[in-house]
């Protein structure tokens, strides 16, 4: 077959786009399968302080235009479309979109996650003017605001006491009358004099015009709807791993993320001791399927950062550049 690329990368995150340039600069010719909508959740992000490099900060959408323009200064070819079906029982891989066919020696899935977004009036109007998704990476710029979690497990938790250290007040906002985080996590935030939490209550609206001005919650149980006023709103209701084309392709894990041999969680270890057990190198970022790797928010499920992402990206790129020279034809 001659029409076989040495690398297909599915996604174009943080992770995908600096494999992208490390295999690039390798000189692997990698092929990037951007997706319609390109650049993954930093196309939702305003100004990022945290990553390095930008003392400045500089905003998502313009970090993600600048890794691509990077990748493609050394050689990734992008294809701006989504990827419909993946064959991975056999080598070289099939990647599909649409009708078009695609083959590659190796493949790095690095397609990321979405949050779970709540779905009320003004939540998508007001992204990146008071809403936010992230509060490890976007609490400084609530300080001295007044400012809602919306959630009740670890990620709602981890927002609200992130944001303890800069904003006025922080509101934790469950549907329930108990939180369903961990029992440690639940203990710091309940402890917190800066938290309170209102228990039994939903979000409805968040209300605002070029930016958020208060929000409307709903009692469960009275069903009664109140107006806070508010200048920041976090929702923090978990996230979604985009694997769906994934299913029964490579192993997944119970939330849905893609098992590679990184990790602690007890998939992880299985697939790098099976690795051990067959002689093969145990590449941290490789999947079930031997030549199939994975890198970013589609794996990792705890950090959730551009940088880790990035990460990621790089130690990808290095395996399969090693994996790449031990399979050559």
């Amino acid at each position: 077959m001659s029409n076989v690329e040495n690398v297909i990368v599915i996604g174009s995150g943080p992770s995908g786009w600096t494999a992208s340039i490390y295999m690039a600069r390798a000189r692997l010719q990698p092929l990037v399968i951007a997706g319609e909508q390109a650049g993954g959740q930093l196309m939702l992000t305003t100004e990022i302080e945290n990553f390095p490099g930008f003392p400045k900060g500089i905003y998502g959408p313009e970090l993600m235009m600048q890794m691509r323009a990077q990748a493609e200064r050394f050689g990734t070819r992008t294809v701006d479309q989504n990827v419909t079906r993946v064959d991975l029982s056999k080598q070289p891989f099939q990647v599909l979109v649409g009708e078009k066919e695609y083959f590659a020696k190796a493949l790095l899935i690095s397609t990321g996650a979405s949050s779970i977004m709540t779905g009320v009036k003004g939540e998508q109007e007001l992204i990146g003017r008071g809403v936010s998704t992230c509060a490890v990476c976007d609490a400084a710029f609530f300080r001295d605001k007044t400012t809602f979690v919306i959630g009740g497990g670890d990620s709602a938790m981890e927002d609200a006491l992130a944001l303890t250290k800069f904003a006025k007040t922080v509101t934790l906002v469950h549907r329930r009358d108990s939180f369903r985080a961990s029992k440690i996590m639940q203990d710091r935030v309940l402890e917190s004099p800066k938290v309170e939490v209102v228990w039994n209550s939903q979000l409805k609206e968040i209300k605002g015009t070029q930016k958020v001005e208060s929000i409307l919650i709903e009692n469960t149980e009275s069903h009664t709807v109140t107006e806070l006023p508010a200048e920041g709103v976090f929702i923090a209701i978990g996230h979604t791993p985009a694997t769906g084309i994934f299913k029964d392709k490579v192993q997944l894990n119970a939330k849905g993320y893609i098992v590679t041999n990184l990790g602690l969680e007890k998939e992880s270890i299985a697939l790098a001791q099976k690795s051990l057990e067959e002689g093969a190198v145990p590449y941290i970022t490789r999947t079930s399927v031997d030549g199939v790797f994975a890198a970013g928010d589609v794996v990792d499920f705890k950090y959730r950062q551009a940088i880790t992402a990035s990460g990621y990206g790089t130690m990808a790129a290095l395996d399969i550049e090693h994996w790449l020279e031990n399979h050559a034809e």
